[in-house]
């Protein structure tokens, strides 16, 4: 078995389709930290799972970002009572469990763990993407970014929602394999295997802090 978790011949087959070819670094990278609320990184809730490792690395690569004034935009799902206990969100006729994601809450609350300043940025959503009907895109740019470091929950569902669609809205994409989970490590490892095939490319946090490590400091 691979490094990944598949077979020698998958990863053949997709590298002789011409995946997996790494993606380019840029020079202003931002950081999206997707969903890392309390609903999601908590066991004790319905969404939940116990994601504390995955909260500490995402704190180690928020602290990387600091001093190299790198952007750290935040996402939570919240949903509006009305929205929460109807049948307006089609999403939520599937996905049932998100339902108590609803505004206000507990389970929508950003992980307290996490080094969240005020110059941060928050952006609210209703479905997987972090870029679906929001203006995430809009504020990249304005940012001047053009790498989008991907951390967060869940792998297999709001993450890589957000890295394929980072990547189609023009930014090279990171994923730091630490710093996202899952409630299984299946959906887990089939995600960052289609991510790494596909849309970005999965590093180590150690990498991913190198990275921003390299990056001019900005002025204190």
């Amino acid at each position: 078995m691979s490094e990944s978790g598949y077979g020698r011949e998958t990863e053949q087959t997709y590298a002789r389709a011409g995946f997996g070819a790494p993606v380019r670094r840029g020079s202003h990278p931002a950081l999206v930290v997707v969903d890392l609320t309390r609903g999601f990184t908590e066991a004790s809730f319905p969404s939940g799972a116990d994601l504390t490792e995955v909260v500490a690395a995402t704190g180690r690569l928020i602290a990387a970002a600091r001093p190299v004034g790198v952007p750290v935009v935040f996402t939570a799902i919240a949903y509006t009572p009305a929205e929460a206990a109807g049948d307006a969100v089609t999403w939520l006729q599937k996905a049932r469990g998100m339902r108590s994601l609803v505004e206000g809450s507990e389970e929508v609350a950003l992980d307290p763990r996490l080094p969240r300043v005020p110059q941060d940025h928050l952006i609210v959503k209703k479905g997987a993407s972090a870029f679906f009907g929001t203006s995430l895109a809009a504020l990249l740019t304005g940012l001047g970014c053009d790498t989008v470091l991907v951390c967060g929950a869940t792998t297999s569902g709001c993450v890589r929602a957000t890295a394929v669609d980072a990547v189609q809205s023009g930014f090279s994409v990171l994923v730091p394999r630490e710093c996202v989970g899952d409630r299984a490590p299946g959906p887990h490892e089939a995600s960052l295997f289609d991510i790494q095939a596909k849309y970005g490319d999965v590093i180590d946090v150690k990498d991913a802090v190198g990275y921003l490590d390299g990056l001019p400091r900005t002025a204190p």
